[in-house]
């Protein structure tokens, strides 16, 4: 590998030839701002907040996208260079909103902190302002055009790594604005409100549809019994938000929080991954000894669901009928768990802890009533969690630990690695393995399908089968796989893991906002280390849902499974 040798701020570093002046600074630790600059993925050069002073150079360039040569003499804190840095940002903050302290990115806005930095103080630049656009049209993402800073991260995250096209930039000059296409408002085109935008965007732009006042007056509300269920993911990220390690295991002392913050259960949605390895098992299974339609693909990704509803409705029969586990939940919370504790299901008021924003849209799909009343009322994402719990003066590093509550709170580790890309499809395979073989599985851990690379591929002998697997995350790969299975390319394969975003629900986006570039992989390990540690590891080991087959449903795949468990997908438009 050639590489470059420059001089920065006075030190001298070697990086590879093609490096950006920004990656040389990096590799010295030197800190140059910016703010539409997403390595591999959106490297413009637009905010100009980047901007450093090359020897011999009349102009000065934006290191994210100025290549790094021999005998370069760069100054990234010269007179000049600041002062054309805090001059951008001025610029940037003089036609952005100023209402700073009632943002949902208050005291999270890279803006913000820019601007701290800089020690700006003053507006000093008024002029013309574009008039803000509201779209509010999204059961899962909220627009705010008066904060766009134009940065592009949302309109590259969503072609490159989602391959949803469904933000782009309109206009020209003073008058580019960032709009769905064709200006249509977002919940009118086929976004699949998968929430990678939102992680993205630097300003509060794009912010989720915030549930936590609606959360906030069920709790306040005697008559309300209000139950959450904290999804797989969220007990080794949600501890990022109070300065802890990523991939540490905060679920102990996650339960005590949102108890003290009033919720009068608190539960698992492990129970209900459980469950729906137990639902989607057999119906694998029963597709496969009576010729049904092969591949079957998960469904527990709503994000997919609504990608597949547009971009391939011919393969819908594909899709597992299995609603997702937060669904599953939701319907037996005010049904099974409503009959138990002779509560009357209208006073249930059921909320989600989930990672990602494409749960608000589920819990209102007309599909999702099948308790008689709206199965999830709320939904909150990790970082809606962690405002709420911070709100009641609660600090999450130094609760005790406590365990969820009965009877939806029993788990194992196979509903923990619903988590991570993989999880749901190793998830299944321990549980086939041994129901239909009758043997004990000696290994547990499906190693080839774990990991962040692309499409990944598995054979599994269960006895005298041969069961063949894939799993796919971030939409772009899973368009890959449905590319091959539509065109007849792909072999024989008969059961497909997908997830919408990157790596899997641990990087939902609802999760925490991180410029850590192994965040996902530390999360990951996380969901393992609790998966070895947890003496049930296999789904139809969970005695809480052996019991509410002997209760309740009867048997998987039964009618009343089908009733609460299970749904249909439909046709979009594209």
């Amino acid at each position: 590998m050639q590489t470059v040798t420059l001089t920065i701020d006075g030190r001298e570093v070697s990086v590879p030839e093609g490096n950006t002046i920004l990656q040389a600074a990096q590799k010295l630790g030197i800190d140059i701002p910016t703010l539409c600059h997403m390595e591999g993925i959106n490297e413009i050069g637009a905010c100009r907040v980047c901007v450093v002073e090359i020897e011999g150079y009349g102009n000065l360039e934006p290191s994210c996208i100025y290549k790094a040569a021999n005998g370069m003499v760069v100054k990234t804190n010269s007179k000049k260079a600041r002062l054309a840095r805090r001059i951008n940002t001025e610029l940037l903050l003089s036609d952005h909103a100023k209402d700073c302290l009632v943002c949902a990115r208050n005291n999270e806005c890279e803006l913000q902190d820019l601007a701290a930095k800089l020690n700006i103080d003053d507006y000093r630049f008024e002029g013309a302002k574009n008039i803000p656009e509201i779209d509010d049209s999204s059961p899962s993402i909220y627009r705010d055009m008066g904060k766009c800073i134009n940065c592009r991260k949302c309109i590259a995250v969503c072609a490159k790594v989602q391959g949803v096209h469904a933000l782009g930039a309109a206009e020209r000059g003073f008058e580019t604005v960032v709009v769905p296409a064709q200006h249509y408002n977002l919940g009118e085109i086929s976004c699949v409100t998968c929430g990678q935008c939102v992680v993205a965007c630097p300003t509060g732009a794009l912010t989720e549809v915030s549930h936590i006042n609606k959360v906030v007056r069920a709790i306040n509300d005697d008559k309300k019994h209000v139950v959450i269920q904290t999804a797989p993911a969220i007990r080794v990220s949600i501890g990022e938000e109070f300065g802890m390690e990523p991939g540490t295991n905060v679920q102990g002392r996650l339960v005590a929080a949102l108890r003290q913050v009033g919720f009068d259960k608190v539960f698992d949605t492990d129970f209900t991954a459980d469950l729906t390895i137990m639902e989607e098992g057999y119906e694998l299974i029963d597709r496969v000894q009576n010729n049904g339609v092969l591949p079957m693909i998960t469904s527990c990704s709503p994000g997919w669901i609504k990608f597949i509803e547009h971009n391939y409705p011919e393969l819908l029969d594909h899709l597992s009928t299995c609603k997702s586990p937060q669904q599953m939940f939701g319907a037996l919370a005010k049904t099974y768990y409503a009959e138990k504790e002779g509560i009357d299901p209208k006073d249930i008021f059921s909320v989600s802890l989930m990672p990602c924003t494409a749960k608000k849209y589920e819990a209102v799909r007309p599909e999702m009533f099948s308790s008689g009343y709206q199965d999830v009322d709320a939904v909150l994402t990790t970082r809606e969690a962690a405002k709420l719990i911070k709100s009641t003066g609660i600090d999450l590093k130094n609760m005790e630990d406590e365990d969820y509550d009965n009877p939806l709170g029993i788990s194992t580790g196979a509903g923990v690695i619903f988590g991570a890309t993989g999880g749901v499809m190793e998830a299944a395979l321990r549980t086939a393995y041994e129901v239909l073989t009758g043997e004990e599985l000696e290994k547990l851990d499906f190693e080839d399908l774990r990991g962040t690379e692309g499409v990944k591929y598995a054979s599994v002998p269960v006895g005298d089968f041969t069961v063949n697997v894939a799993v796919a995350h971030s939409l772009v790969k899973a368009k890959e796989l449905m590319d091959k299975i539509a065109n007849g390319e792909i072999g024989d394969i008969h059961f497909i893991e997908v997830m919408a975003c990157p790596g899997g629900c641990i990087n939902g986006g609802g999760q925490p906002r991180s410029k850590d570039p192994d965040i996902v992989n530390k999360r990951i390990k996380g969901i393992y280390d609790v998966d070895k540690k947890m003496t049930l590891r296999k789904s139809h080991e969970n005695p809480a849902v052996k019991k509410l087959y002997e209760e309740f449903l009867g048997e998987p795949i039964g009618h009343k499974s089908h009733e609460l468990l299970h749904t249909h997908y439909k046709k979009r438009e594209k």
